[in-house]
């Protein structure tokens, strides 16, 4: 089983739309609303490709009261801590229209304000919850109230236990959750720059050398998402460099938790590094093809998948 932690849980709003008039009405297609938050959307794509799992996290109000309502309905097995404080939600606005010329918005509130007794409660029960994991992903930001090292605190519970975790986060969060030796985080490149400290010289350092930083500083292993240009992987047996053999266009809002998720399979299943960051690559593109959080286009996957060019990265 795959634990997932989402600490910032949300209500996604997807509003589609024609052409947007920033500065005047607009008049709204469709609607759509889902559970959110980055480690809900790892725990979708690990249920639609038939792994067991189980999303944690904390819920509040009514709308954590929909939220997990909403992944009852979608058959993605949840245990959340409730809480008092009303769960967020997040806007997108999505253009409709081709999808090579359509264009996203994303609005993220930022959460409920957690209490230290709500962060008590979570950790009680994700002790028990971890005992019965084969690897944790712990995703997202943290709500307001939470100390900026919990992650890291989560991930030293896991490694104790021996249980491999993931850390797709970003910031402060990020940096911290070092200390708790995750088996892999997931930044992307702007988070990788964020968190990674090196001398300041007069040409930027190369992602490569920034994550080795993060290697340095208690990851075991590094991959960086790339958007349309794929992924790089740095770990203990070599480096290596995902190449996307074109770019996909759509939605690109979850596709770095469907490579999260991929990154997870490979973990439990020990795959080798190569074929690990191929479909874990494939995954978060065909993310993007599809028009919502937490899926992923299987015709999109398919087609990429032995596409995907790996190369060694010295």
């Amino acid at each position: 089983m795959i634990l997932t932690v989402t600490l910032n849980l949300a209500l996604d709003v997807t509003y589609v739309v024609g052409d947007v008039d920033w500065n005047g009405m607009n008049r709204v297609s469709s609607v759509h609303r889902r559970a959110g938050g980055k480690g809900v959307n790892v725990a979708r794509v690990l249920t639609s490709l038939g792994h067991e799992v189980v999303a944690t996290g904390l819920a509040g109000g009514r709308t954590g009261e929909d939220v997990l309502a909403d992944l009852a309905l979608a058959g993605v097995a949840a245990d959340f801590t409730p809480i008092a404080a009303e769960s967020r939600s997040t806007l997108v606005v999505s253009e409709a229209g081709p999808s090579a010329s359509r264009r996203n918005a994303l609005f993220n509130e930022p959460g409920p304000v957690v209490t230290e007794d709500d962060l008590m409660r979570f950790t009680r029960h994700f002790a028990g919850l971890v005992r019965g994991a084969d690897a944790v992903v712990i995703s997202g930001s943290l709500p307001p109230g939470a100390p900026p090292d919990f992650y890291a605190g989560l991930a030293a519970m896991a490694a104790e236990r021996g249980v491999p975790v993931i850390v797709d986060a970003d910031g402060t969060p990020l940096r911290h959750a070092l200390s708790g030796r995750p088996a892999i985080v997931k930044p992307n490149a702007e988070e990788l720059a964020r968190a990674a400290v090196l001398p300041r010289t007069a040409t930027p350092p190369r992602s490569a050398d920034a994550a080795e930083a993060l290697r340095r500083a208690g990851a075991e292993s590094v991959v960086v998402s790339l958007g349309a240009h794929g992924a790089l992987a740095v770990t203990p047996g070599g480096s290596w460099r995902a190449h996307m053999p074109r770019e996909v266009a759509g939605n690109p809002t979850g596709a770095g938790d469907a490579l999260v998720a991929g990154l997870a399979l490979g973990l439990v299943e020990a795959t080798p590094w190569p074929d690990r960051l191929r479909r874990a690559t494939a995954l978060g593109a065909a993310a993007v093809a599809a028009p919502l959080a937490g899926d992923v286009d299987p015709d999109v996957y398919l087609a990429l998948h032995p596409e995907i060019g790996i190369e060694p990265v010295s």
